[in-house]
């Protein structure tokens, strides 16, 4: 479709075209001009907007960060420990007092506290703080109104009537000056604790000790920019992940029943790296988290920009300066791609002969695919393991009644009006 000057949007949902775009012929596909225009306020340069060297170089240095070591032994204790802060401080109060809780609400204050401290090395406490910290909320508004600049291709004159007609409202550039403040103080702070000789195992100390593509140390927009985009990418798709999962097994106590069964293995006393080594082997658990990620991708509606005219594998005809739209929500539940049970929540399709498999990218997009592939997807895998085994080993939930659960138009996939349940500690009755 094109109209009134805005390039063709051509949209997909088969899978070997979407394969075609993110894998076999990855380098006709950019991330395009709306795409920049759009995120560069608040991605900056980071690894989601950057392409061609640019981004080589960050993938490169990021994918020597995000390996087995480090989840096994640093990340994993990191989740571990909010965890245990969040049950003490939420769930265990819920659980005596008898109070309703937006499980949504807790998951986002979960993975910012855990992505702020696997990313910067400090402790937001967002978990433990009554009143929304400035920094989440700064992050949330700056979220939104990049989504608004996505759908809106003349934001920038929306944004200027808006600063006059509403002058008092808090304005894009005043989300990111907190944010900014707030990312550039923790980098002059680290800068100092290192000069002191002092050794930190998060994501921004770790980019500090690497050179830029000129061989030159990172300076503190670039810092900024790359620490920011793991953190936005951790946060968000990981919040939601959790949330939906638990929706789904709160609405599906057949598939809770087995996954309990599974979860029974797991000694909480388990020391970091032995707990790394039971989840990664609990193949249930993962056929779970892969189907939730099948009919609820946090990412449900992406973009490419073609530089060059293509054909795709069904014969499409591409003209250079589309825009590629794939939409993994609708692939999830699409009978053509998946089947007459598309729209059934059955984990046991990811199982086949007792062992886990995974499903073709084009396919199965969720951690998107070829070059691109989400680096973070081990991690944010395991970040949701993590919290599912624990909590559902500590407490039963379930869902007030009369509520509507539901997704909202954004970027990434978060419940409309969150979710709200009622706890119980396992073990005791009603």
């Amino acid at each position: 479709m094109s109209a009134l000057g805005i390039p063709r949007h051509i949209a997909t949902l088969d899978p070997r075209n979407v394969e075609h775009v993110l894998k076999n012929n990855f380098e006709n596909y950019i991330k395009g001009p709306e795409f920049h225009g759009a995120m560069n306020d608040l991605f900056g340069n980071g690894i989601f907007n950057a392409n061609g060297e640019h981004w080589k170089y960050q993938r490169k240095t990021a994918s020597h960060i995000f390996n087995v070591k480090n989840f096994r032994d640093h990340f994993t204790d990191v989740f571990i420990k909010e965890i245990d802060y969040m049950s003490k401080h939420i769930w265990d109060k819920a659980a005596d007092s008898g109070t309703v809780v937006d499980f949504h609400d807790v998951m986002f204050k979960f993975t910012l506290d855990s992505f702020i401290l696997i990313g910067f090395g400090v402790q937001l406490n967002a978990l433990g703080s009554a009143e929304r910290v400035p920094f989440a909320v700064a992050f949330d508004e700056a979220q939104k109104s990049t989504f608004q600049r996505f759908v809106n291709p003349i934001w920038p004159i929306t944004e200027r009537i808006m600063r006059v007609t509403m002058p008092w409202k808090k304005t894009m550039k005043d989300h990111l000056a907190v944010v900014d403040s707030f990312a550039r103080n923790v980098i002059e702070q680290r800068r100092e604790q290192m000069a002191r000789g002092e050794v930190y195992k998060d994501l921004l100390s770790r980019f500090m000790a690497a050179k830029n593509a000129e061989g030159e140390a990172l300076n503190t927009d670039e810092l900024r920019d790359i620490v920011l985009n793991f953190v936005i990418a951790g946060r968000d798709t990981t919040a939601q992940a959790l949330s939906w999962t638990f929706y789904m097994l709160l609405t599906h106590p057949r598939v809770e029943a087995k996954l309990m069964e599974e979860i029974e293995c797991v000694s909480e006393t388990d020391d970091a790296s032995t707990l790394y080594e039971t989840i990664k082997g609990m193949t249930y658990a993962h056929a779970v988290f892969y189907e939730v990620l099948r009919l609820y991708p946090s990412v449900p509606l992406n973009q490419k920009y073609a530089l060059d005219d293509d054909v795709w594998p069904d014969g499409t005809q591409i003209r250079k300066g589309d825009y590629i739209l794939w939409c993994p929500y609708a692939q999830g539940r699409c009978e053509k791609v998946w089947g007459v049970d598309a729209k059934e929540f059955k984990p046991e399709r990811w199982i086949e002969e007792g062992e886990l498999k995974r499903q073709n990218q084009g396919q199965w997009p969720a951690f998107h695919a070829g070059p691109r592939v989400c680096l973070g997807q081990n991690l944010a895998t395991l970040e949701a393991l993590v919290a599912i085994v624990f909590l559902l080993k500590r407490y039963k939930f379930t869902l007030v009644p009369n509520q509507e659960v539901t997704y909202q138009v954004s970027l990434t996939l978060p419940m409309l009006q969150g979710m709200k349940v009622m706890v119980q500690k396992r073990g005791e009755s009603s």
